[in-house]
């Protein structure tokens, strides 16, 4: 085969340092398209971005040239950077150091989704943490949670 040829989805979940809701309703909307640019920018086509006020979830396609690592670095300190130009009271805004990703297949891709489309309602009923350690546990990745977040 003379073409190097890929399909990775990814579900990509990170927050605000100790989850710090800087992310009010009108910045939200804003970091979700710059995420979505940053995303494209790297030939990782944004399927669905979303969040609350403070973390994040991004469903993408990775390309084929970059590494899930080197993807998620680099959006995450791009946005960061760029949201301290919206204003004084984004001076202060960091990402968590850490983050969640997870693969998911064509067949579950209009689930997760649907599911990332429901941030809001969701997390009137959960917090954060008690949604990421449950993708730690649905993907069966093994964790201290002394060192989950920071």
């Amino acid at each position: 085969m003379s073409q190097s040829l890929s399909k990775i989805i990814l579900h990509i979940i990170f927050s605000t340092k100790n989850r710090y809701p800087f992310l009010n309703e009108k910045i939200r909307h804003e970091m979700h398209h710059y995420l979505a640019l940053m995303c494209k920018n790297f030939g990782c086509f944004p399927h669905k971005i979303n969040g609350t006020s403070d973390h994040v979830h991004i469903v993408c396609e990775l390309s084929r040239t970059i590494t899930a690592c080197k993807l998620i670095e680099e959006i995450k300190t791009s946005s960061s950077k760029w949201i301290k130009t919206k204003g004084s009271i984004y001076q202060k805004f960091h990402w968590q150091k850490g983050y969640g990703v997870f693969s998911i297949g064509m067949s579950q891709l209009q689930t997760v989704i649907q599911y990332i489309e429901k941030q809001e309602e969701l997390h009137g009923k959960k917090t954060y943490q008690e949604e990421f350690i449950g993708f730690l546990k649905k993907y069966q990745i093994e964790y201290d949670e002394r060192y989950v977040w920071d």
